[in-house]
C-alpha cells in the first residue's frame, strides 16, 4: 500500500500552484505524472535508489522531471515522505520521516 504523508501532499500542492502560474495544463500533468510514478512502489518498493543524504536502505527516491519523490518502506506499506526539486540543497533533517 502506498500512503502519501501530509508534507508530501503539501509539496504536490506547492508544485501545482507554482507551475499553474504559467500553465494550468502542465501543473495538472506534472502532479498526475508524479502520482502515477509512485504506483510501481506497491509492487516493487525497492525500485528507487537510496537517498544519499540519509543513507538508510528503507528511505529511497524516484526521479521524475526536476523532482525527487522521497519515500520510506515500512513492512507492507510505502510512505511518500516528500517531493522536492532536484536543485534544492537537501539535508537529512529536511525529510519528514514516517511514524510507522
Amino acid at each position: 500500500m502506498v500512503i502519501w504523508s501530509q508534507p508530501a501532499i503539501s509539496d504536490l500542492r506547492s508544485i501545482h500552484d507554482f507551475i499553474a502560474h504559467n500553465s494550468a495544463f502542465y501543473a495538472k500533468k506534472v502532479v498526475h505524472d508524479i502520482r502515477e510514478k509512485t504506483n510501481v512502489l506497491e509492487q516493487i518498493p525497492r525500485t528507487g535508489r537510496k537517498v544519499p543524504e540519509i543513507n538508510d536502505d528503507t528511505i529511497r527516491e524516484l526521479s521524475l522531471y526536476s523532482y525527487r519523490i522521497i519515500y520510506q518502506i515500512n513492512d507492507e506499506q510505502v510512505s511518500i515522505l516528500a517531493v522536492v526539486h532536484k536543485r534544492r540543497d537537501l539535508k537529512a533533517a529536511d525529510i519528514p520521516q514516517s511514524e510507522s
